[in-house]
């Protein structure tokens, strides 16, 4: 009888980083408009609307099968608004089937969760994260482009929370100028909660978003400022590669994070890997263009993760840090709302 082949090393790419983390976008479109993301005078309402270029569930199902071949064990589902995509609780299902993901989350504006967190969980979805950049509900309707209300997000953490959903991440990117009269509030408001808030500095991601260095509000002035309020000390990374740093109130009330692509870049630890709704793989979230993985995806998951493995081989992305050191860089970026943040 002959000995089975020995299954192929996993790829590591130019800087030896492997790939370990999926976030795939199910939909382009969205219920918001935020202006640092998808601007409403740059993006038209109907825009992502189209079912036409998306990749289907069975695609989706062969696709993810094909990245945990090549070492993924987090998938990550996003948008546009993934709740906006049809029979979502069906692919999460199918989905949460696959032997080999230790991880399946998904990231939200959170304004449909109310209605949907429970067939949600019982379809197999562990983690949800829901972007939260105000608590004023006048503020929170401008930066949801005039679509959002403040309301509809606290009730869908209700039911979150109601439905299993035990500690959410709840992400808020500050702007000086714009919200950052938010950040204590949102502590406060979220402190002995079991969830966790956590401060996304404004980064410039995509091209429409008119993105300016005097907004960005650096994670060192905002953990100063809580440390002031409530006293924090540090905790370790959960694992290698986390883009947050922890802390923990010291009085027990739970943690807070701190991302800091712009102040303190991460990228030397980077395993994640970014598929958009209509199959283009990119290999960073400032990524200038993607490959179509398509035709590949149309020969089977095998076909896939080979494809996969060549691409992921050949990649030296590492734009935060350039950034940071005033280095070259691409000056075009995929939007975020192609490959969801």
């Amino acid at each position: 009888m002959s000995a089975l082949p020995e299954p192929s090393p996993l790829p590591l790419d130019v800087l030896g980083r492997p790939l370990r983390d999926l976030r795939l976008s199910v939909i382009e479109a969205c219920n918001f408009r935020c202006p640092y993301c998808m601007p409403a005078d740059r993006v038209p309402d109907d825009y992502g609307l189209d079912a036409a270029s998306r990749l289907s569930f069975d695609e989706i199902e062969t696709l993810v099968r094909g990245f945990v071949r090549v070492g993924v064990r987090k998938l990550r589902l996003t948008g546009g608004e993934p709740l906006l995509r049809k029979r979502l609780p069906e692919l999460i299902a199918r989905l949460s089937a696959i032997g080999g993901l230790d991880d399946l989350a998904l990231t939200t504006n959170g304004a449909l969760l109310a209605r949907q967190a429970r067939a949600l969980r019982e379809a197999g979805l562990r983690r949800l994260t829901i972007s939260l950049d105000a608590l004023d509900p006048a503020l929170f309707r401008r930066l949801s482009g005039g679509r959002g209300e403040i309301a509809d997000v606290l009730a869908g953490i209700d039911a979150a929370q109601a439905a299993g959903f035990d500690s959410i991440k709840l992400n808020c990117v500050i702007q000086r100028g714009v919200n950052e009269d938010q950040a204590l509030p949102l502590a406060e408001r979220f402190r002995g909660s079991g969830h966790v808030l956590r401060y996304i500095e404004y980064m410039d991601v995509g091209t429409c978003n008119g993105w300016d260095a005097a907004r960005v509000v650096p994670s060192a002035q905002l953990r100063d400022q809580l440390q002031q309020r409530w006293p924090l000390r540090a905790l370790d990374a959960h694992y290698r590669g986390e883009v947050a740093t922890r802390y923990a109130y010291a009085d027990g009330a739970g943690e807070v994070g701190f991302v800091s692509s712009i102040s303190a870049p991460f990228c030397g630890d980077c395993h994640r890997s970014r598929v958009s709704a209509d199959g283009r793989l990119y290999t960073c979230l400032f990524a200038a263009d993607g490959t179509d993985l398509r035709p590949a995806l149309a020969q089977g998951e095998s076909a896939l993760a080979e494809r996969v493995a060549a691409l992921w081989s050949r990649r030296a992305d590492r734009y935060s840090e350039l950034r940071a050191a005033d280095a070259p860089r691409p000056q075009r970026h995929v939007e975020m709302f192609l490959v969801g943040g």
